[in-house]
C-alpha cells in the first residue's frame, strides 16, 4: 500500500510517499481503507522532532483522525464492538477513535493504555492514516452518517475531542458564561467555539489577523481581535462590562499566559491543552492569581466513553466541520508547510 511516512525527523521534505507493507490486524481489530485523514500540529510537531509523544518511533505514519471502510474484520471484532454497544460489518462507513485506551486483548494495539503515562494513540505512536489501510480497535469505530462525507467525518476526532473535553469535563463550561478562546481560527479553535455557543456560552475570541477574527465571529463568536497589538486583558474586560472573562481555552501557551490571566473575572478558569508558542510559562502575579480566586487547569487525555457521547452531537447538530483545504495524500508536505506558517484556518484534509 502506498503511505506518506518519514524515518528521520526534519522539515516537511522528510515525507516520502512510498510503498510499504500492508498493516497485520489481530482478532478484535478492524481493518479500514483510509478516505481522508486529518492534518494536525502534533503530526508538524513530531516530524520535526520537537516534542514526541511516548512511545514514539521512527519510522511514523502520521494520521491521527481517520475516516474510511471496513473492509476487513478479525474473528472476534464484531463480538467485541458488540461488547461495547456497538454494531458493525465489513463495508460499514466509520470514524476512528485515536486514543488507544481501553483497548481489548484480542487487539493487535492492546498494551499501551495509561492515560497519564504510555498511552498510544493512531497517528502519533502507531501508524494512522496517512496510507491507504489503517488499523483500528473494533472497540474504537463509530459508524459514519450516510449523509456526511468522509472529510466531514475526519476533522472530528482530535480537534472535537480535544476541544469537548477541555471546555466541559476539565473547565466545566455552563450556559450563560463567558470565554475567551485563542487562535480562534485554528481547528480546534472553531470546534470549542461552535461547542461553547451549543451549550449557551458567550464566546470572545482572539486571531492572529482580521481574516482569522472573522472567520472565528463566522463560527459564532460575539467578537474577536487580532492578538498580536491589541491589550487582551484589557479588551476582555471591555466586553463583559468590566468584569472579565469566566474562562480562558488556550493552546497557544506561553505568547499569551499573561494575558489569559488577567483577562479573567475572579475565580475565573484558565484551561491549557496546548502549548504551540512555547513549553515554558510564568504566573504574572502569584498576588493576583490567589486574591482573585484564579484557577489553572490543564486539559488531560480524553476518556473513551467521552467519544461516543460527542460523536453523536456533532452528529446530530449541524456543526461546520471547518475545513480549510482538502489534499491528495501525496501531496501533504504542503500541508504541513502551510501548517508551519499558520497559513490555515480550520483543518487540512489528506485523501489518499
Amino acid at each position: 500500500m502506498k503511505a506518506l511516512t518519514y524515518s528521520e525527523h526534519g522539515n516537511p521534505n522528510v515525507l516520502t510517499f512510498i510503498d510499504v507493507p500492508e498493516p497485520n490486524f489481530g482478532k478484535g481489530d478492524a481493518l479500514i481503507r483510509v478516505r481522508a485523514t486529518g492534518v494536525n500540529r502534533v503530526d508538524v510537531a513530531q516530524r520535526n522532532g520537537w516534542f514526541t509523544l511516548p512511545n514514539f518511533s521512527l519510522p511514523n505514519i502520521p494520521g491521527m483522525d481517520v475516516a474510511g471502510e471496513i473492509i476487513a474484520l478479525g474473528e472476534e471484532a464484531v463480538q467485541v464492538a458488540s461488547s461495547r454497544g456497538l454494531e458493525i460489518a465489513i463495508g460499514d462507513r466509520v470514524v476512528v477513535d485515536p486514543s488507544m485506551s481501553e483497548v481489548p486483548a484480542s487487539s493487535s494495539l492492546h498494551g499501551n493504555g495509561d492515560l497519564y503515562g504510555d498511552l498510544d494513540v493512531i497517528g502519533a505512536t502507531v501508524p494512522g492514516g496517512y496510507a491507504e489501510l489503517c488499523v483500528a480497535p473494533a472497540s474504537h469505530v463509530h459508524l459514519i452518517p450516510t449523509n456526511m462525507s468522509f472529510a466531514h467525518a475526519a476533522a472530528f476526532p482530535t480537534a472535537w475531542m480535544t476541544a469537548h473535553h477541555a471546555l466541559f469535563d476539565v473547565g466545566k463550561l455552563c450556559a450563560g458564561e463567558t470565554l475567551l478562546i485563542h487562535a480562534g481560527a485554528s481547528g480546534v479553535s472553531l470546534a470549542a467555539i461552535q461547542l461553547a455557543c451549543a451549550a449557551g456560552a458567550t464566546v470572545y475570541a482572539t486571531a492572529s489577523s482580521d481574516d482569522k477574527c472573522q472567520r472565528a465571529i463566522q463560527a459564532g463568536a460575539k467578537a474577536a481581535v487580532t492578538n498580536r497589538s491589541t491589550d487582551i486583558a484589557q479588551w476582555s474586560k471591555e466586553q463583559t462590562n468590566g468584569r472579565g472573562v469566566n474562562m480562558v481555552f488556550d493552546h497557544v501557551g506561553a505568547a499569551l499566559w499573561a494575558s489569559s490571566m488577567f483577562a479573567l473575572a475572579p475565580r475565573g478558569r484558565l484551561v491549557n491543552c496546548g502549548n504551540t508558542s512555547g513549553d515554558e510559562a510564568v504566573i504574572p502575579s502569584l498576588g493576583f492569581m490567589f486574591h482573585m480566586g484564579i484557577q489553572v487547569l490543564g486539559s488531560d487525555p480524553y476518556r473513551y466513553e467521552e467519544f461516543e457521547k460527542v460523536w453523536l452531537q456533532y452528529c446530530s447538530e449541524d456543526f461546520d466541520p471547518s475545513i480549510d483545504t482538502t489534499y491528495q495524500l501525496k501531496d501533504g508536505a504542503e500541508a504541513h508547510r502551510r501548517l508551519e506558517s499558520n497559513n490555515v484556518a480550520g483543518k487540512f484534509i489528506l485523501k489518499p
